[in-house]
């Protein structure tokens, strides 16, 4: 080889190292510049209350995108979070509120009752998805999409189309509460994505699951059970999507029958930023969790600034479709 092959070499070496580094900690990065840019705009969003308000906003949308990784590493989607947010609010909140007119009873349930019975909501509407989607093979897309109508049908006719107020201090706690003055939906969100980094790197299950989205025919032949795997991941997707919705109901008080309407874009949203690949078998846990705060401080910056919603929106959407196309371009140097 002779020495100018040789440069040639180690320059196209540095530029595929500088190529992997971008893919690997490119996220990160982006939330750096993001923050740093809304930190010299406005003088406001560095302060111990701003970004403790960013982490609230974030910690119900950084729950669902969780449960949506698990779901979007095995190639599929869940349309259904949205509305699972709002029935599982509902239904826990009925068990604890003091309201006569809107409980079970006139007096509340124990707390602990409660939010078993948001999740135990939560996973079964997962479950019919999962359920439809394993063993029936109908495309997530639809199943999805159908228990998206039925769950906020249900919510409505649960609820009366009325909300549920008055929920007693000891629910609320898990919306409003703190723990040494660190929010506890913020401390949630954190054991929420630590037992989930968990699960996808250290556990068979979270190997069977990358395989299952990365090759299913491969992963069939291996003597994987793809049903069960793709039926769990709607149940976690389902189950976090109801903890997400007692979540929110604590925080403000009040279980709403139109809470959560549009969550599940945001979700699969910070997914996709986060680097999760539509395509299935590739992404992490860390960089969902990056892309919910990436949304969360966007949102929270562009409030500062005065800038309306509808802006947001737009530039929301052009974050989805560029992190696509990255991903597009990535997998299939499109």
């Amino acid at each position: 080889m002779s020495v100018g092959d040789d440069k040639k070499a180690k320059g196209w070496l540095g530029s595929e190292q500088r190529r992997l580094l971008i893919q690997e900690y490119g996220i990160f990065l982006a939330f750096l510049i993001l923050v740093a840019v809304l930190s010299v705009s406005n003088e406001f969003f560095l302060t111990a209350g701003n970004i403790s308000n960013v982490l609230l906003q974030t910690s119900i949308n950084g729950v669902l995108a969780i449960g949506m990784t698990f779901v979007i590493l095995t190639r599929g989607i869940d349309l259904s979070v949205g509305s699972v947010v709002a029935l599982a609010g509902i239904v826990s909140a009925s068990f604890v509120t003091s309201s006569a007119t809107a409980g079970i009873s006139g007096a509340p349930y124990p707390v602990a009752l409660g939010i078993g019975i948001g999740l135990l909501v939560g996973i079964a509407c997962g479950a019919v998805s999962g359920l439809i989607v394993s063993r029936f093979s109908v495309p997530a897309f639809v199943a999805t999409l159908g228990m998206l109508s039925a769950a906020r049908g249900l919510t409505l006719i649960y609820g009366g189309g009325r909300p549920v107020p008055a929920l007693t201090p000891a629910f609320r706690w898990i919306g409003t509460g703190d723990v040494f003055g660190i929010p506890a939906p913020v401390i949630i969100l954190a054991i929420v994505f630590a037992v989930s980094w968990w699960i996808l790197n250290r556990t068979r299950f979270g190997r069977y699951i990358y395989a299952v989205g990365g090759n299913p025919h491969a992963a069939r032949t291996s003597g994987i059970n793809i049903t069960r795997i793709q039926f769990v991941v709607y149940v976690i997707s389902g189950g976090l999507a109801g903890f997400a919705g007692m979540l929110l109901s604590a925080r403000t008080g009040s279980a709403l029958p139109q809470a959560g309407i549009a969550y599940e874009l945001d979700a699969i949203a910070a997914v996709v930023i986060g680097g999760t690949s539509l395509s299935g078998g590739v992404g992490r846990v860390t960089g969902t969790l990056i892309g919910a705060l990436i949304i969360g401080v966007m949102n929270n910056g562009l409030d500062l600034m005065g800038i309306q919603s509808y802006y947001q929106q737009v530039l929301k959407g052009a974050l989805i479709v560029g992190a696509v196309m990255l991903d597009q371009k990535r997998n299939y140097g499109a």
